[in-house]
């Protein structure tokens, strides 16, 4: 079994392995397109993988399919809960549907309207609580230890970070020379799933996380050196907001250990991801999904190649999108 390094608990690449196998039949392979103005800039191919095609709009599906898929058959019996800043609440409101179990959502109430809906729509019990997802997890909490739900939580977790893995693994099976993976960050699910497989396959690649300025949890806790409170703001990144929790057991060591660097971005920076994506590559995306894209613009990435870029997720809000390509550069430029 291949181990990572320096973690007193880790998700390996077996176990990620195992999790391609288990989730293969329930979602998508995303494919990988080569972005020719990047790569002009960059002086090295860039490849944009898609996985805001997947079936939810997001890698979400993923985690949330394993997850699900891991549990015994008396926690599905009893239903399911997470908390959410829309993406994996979404997906995981799939994942229940099509296994027959019940899902409750717990949420902000800086949760996107559109997102919400999406939620509702696939069947599964929407709960608005508070303003950030810390608060919407006291609630998770109290629905575990009183009604008996299962909990999937949002990253925290060895079989929703083997899930997202699985995507690291298929960049590394499509791009098998590929130098730099630049991966969104949030509570650290991705990135150190990604990091994980890529970097069992190959220790030598480059991951490196981005994020946003306003209220990234996961880079003030890596640059502290522990788990830290963050006041979470509204960005057009709405989709890598939410805490990493106190007690972070799994994504804060990995991500530690396995992440190269960590690139903060600005509004106007997010912003001009999405239009690049939009105008260059024909692909709708949200905020956290254009991060990879604004660091390249931004010239906050160095040219080692060939590079992968995540895009995460494209479950936007139209109405905002528009504004975005129209030249505003964040939520307050909103008409």
């Amino acid at each position: 079994m291949t181990a990572l390094p320096r973690l007193p608990a880790a998700v390996t690449l077996d176990q990620i392995r195992a999790a391609a196998a288990r989730i293969a039949p329930h979602l998508r392979r995303t494919p990988m397109e080569q972005d020719a103005h990047l790569s002009a800039l960059l002086g090295v191919p860039v490849w944009l993988k898609m996985e805001h095609q997947q079936a939810t709009g997001a890698f979400k599906l993923r985690g949330a399919t394993n997850a699900l898929l891991s549990l015994p058959p008396e926690a599905l019996a009893r239903g399911v809960i997470t908390a959410s800043t829309g993406n994996h609440g979404r997906a995981l409101a799939h994942a229940a549907r099509a296994q027959g179990v019940r899902a409750v959502v717990c949420l902000s109430r800086l949760v996107p309207a559109n997102k919400i809906a999406a939620i509702r729509d696939l069947g599964a019990e929407v709960r608005i609580v508070g303003i950030s997802q810390d608060q919407a997890m006291i609630e998770v909490a109290r629905a575990v230890a009183m009604d008996g739900l299962a909990e999937v939580p949002p990253f925290d977790d060895a079989a929703v970070i083997a899930g997202q893995g699985t995507l690291g693994l298929e960049i590394a099976q499509d791009l098998p020379d590929v130098a730099t993976v630049l991966v969104p960050l949030s509570g650290g699910g991705l990135a150190a799933g990604v990091a994980a497989a890529v970097k069992g396959l190959r220790p030598e690649v480059r991951v490196i996380g981005i994020t946003m300025e306003r209220g990234a949890a996961m880079a003030a806790s890596l640059a502290g050196g522990r788990p830290v409170e963050v006041a979470e703001e509204a960005s057009l990144a709405d989709s890598l907001g939410g805490g990493i929790g106190l007690q972070n057991r799994l994504t804060f060591a990995m991500c530690q250990a396995l992440l190269d660097d960590v690139v903060l971005l600005t509004e106007a920076e997010i912003a001009a991801g999405m239009r690049h994506a939009y105008r260059h590559a024909r692909q709708v995306i949200e905020g956290g999904a254009a991060v990879g894209i604004g660091a390249i613009l931004a010239g906050k990435v160095s040219a080692q190649g060939p590079v992968a870029v995540i895009l995460s997720g494209g479950n936007v809000d139209m109405d905002l999108h528009l504004r975005v390509m129209n030249g505003a550069d964040g939520l307050g430029a909103q008409g």
